[in-house]
């Protein structure tokens, strides 16, 4: 007679892991949105690093011009379009919907957080820095959740 487990006993351990996880998913769904913001904080941060040193290296060769687009129909962040130096060492993908950048145009970019609430967070190129865009089509509460505020 060989030894095996028991069909009750199987059945048994499918209930409890079924039972752990309607337990457990409940907890975890929070745990990502919060993640997917971390991610936008720190992306946000990196290209705003980036382009601090772009304009000084800039500066230091004598072109005070401001930096104008970051990206491509394809990448929200990628290179600056008057050097082709990277943004980032990665460039982010474009897309409209949760958890991800678009690049709207050369000045304005756009943090979707969810894609079934159309929350984002805009922000625009302007002066050689991406700062939040308030007014019409911007929302100074969805930038302040990147901002850290």
């Amino acid at each position: 007679m060989k030894k095996a487990f028991t069909m009750v006993e199987l059945v048994f351990v499918i209930v409890i892991i079924g039972i752990l996880s309607v337990v457990a998913i409940p907890k975890l769904a929070p745990i990502v949105g919060t993640a997917k913001t971390g991610k936008a904080q720190s992306t946000l941060a990196a290209v705003r690093s980036a382009i601090s040193t772009e304009r000084q290296k800039r500066i230091l060769r004598g072109n005070y011009d401001d930096i104008a687009d970051l990206g491509d129909d394809t990448y929200a962040f990628k290179e600056f379009a008057e050097t082709g130096n990277p943004v980032l060492e990665y460039p982010i993908k474009s897309c409209d919907h949760g958890g991800c950048w678009k690049r709207v145009n050369a000045s304005t970019y756009k943090y979707f957080f969810s894609s079934d609430t159309g929350d984002f967070a805009k922000y625009k190129l302007q002066n050689s820095g991406l700062k939040c865009a308030n007014g019409p089509d911007g929302n100074s509460e969805q930038c302040a959740k990147l901002e850290g505020h």
